[in-house]
């Protein structure tokens, strides 16, 4: 995925569950990581990293 597809994507993440979404990346990428899918697994990384930037830093 793009950088630009992550952006989008984790806004559309953001508007679905609002200031959980980052929390929702996050354990998506733990059970892939659990199922040895580590590149499904990065891109979650990096949408909950956008997530996290886009929040700020008070946001967990």
């Amino acid at each position: 995925m793009q950088g630009a597809d992550v952006s989008d994507f984790a806004r559309q993440l953001y508007q679905a569950h609002g200031p959980k979404a980052a929390a929702e990346a996050a354990q998506k990428a733990r059970s892939l990581e659990e199922q040895g899918k580590a590149e499904e697994a990065k891109t979650w990384r990096r949408i909950e990293a956008t997530l996290r930037e886009m929040l700020g830093p008070h946001q967990s």
